[in-house]
């Protein structure tokens, strides 16, 4: 199924922030109906690869090109705020603060939908690096940087 037939599929972009909306799972939880700690960072991974989707940027073209190129989480800074629950609405917010050189570095926030306000409940700065098939860094394709420009901070870009 493609975007088309399905539009709100990989989220939406407001301004810079890219939010994506997550119902929990009985599969997301642990035994006590709380999310396990490790499926927020799947939940924020999502969010990271619907942001560049929507913004242009493919990963199956990238690794796909003549000179293969692929995405590697190299550091992460989390804080687990509060715990989310089986059947909570969620919603991932992602930024992109730096895509330059090689680099990508993402701010993410993991919230819950309750009633008309959203609560945190998880936080992180992701860095990303560019590589090849050889996992050497490789600088961001021009496609990539110039897709992911009105996205960036300002303060940020290249």
């Amino acid at each position: 199924m493609s975007d088309r037939n399905w539009p709100d599929l990989a989220g939406r972009i407001e301004g810079r922030t890219h939010i994506l909306p997550v119902r929990v799972y009985y599969e997301d939880t642990d035994f006590s109906g709380i999310v396990y700690h490790a499926n927020y960072l799947r939940f924020a991974e999502r969010g990271r690869s619907d942001f560049l989707r929507l913004a242009g940027v493919n990963h199956t073209e990238l690794f796909e090109g003549d000179d293969p190129l692929a995405f590697a989480i190299h550091r992460m800074q989390i804080d687990f705020l509060k715990p989310a629950r089986i059947d909570d609405e969620l919603e991932v917010h992602t930024i992109y603060r730096r895509a330059s050189g090689a680099r990508l570095e993402a701010g993410q926030k993991i919230l819950r939908r309750a009633g008309g306000s959203l609560e945190e409940l998880w936080r992180a700065t992701v860095f990303a690096a560019c590589l090849d098939s050889k996992g050497r860094p490789r600088r961001l394709p021009d496609k990539a940087r110039i897709a992911l420009a009105p996205f960036v901070e300002p303060s940020s870009s290249p």
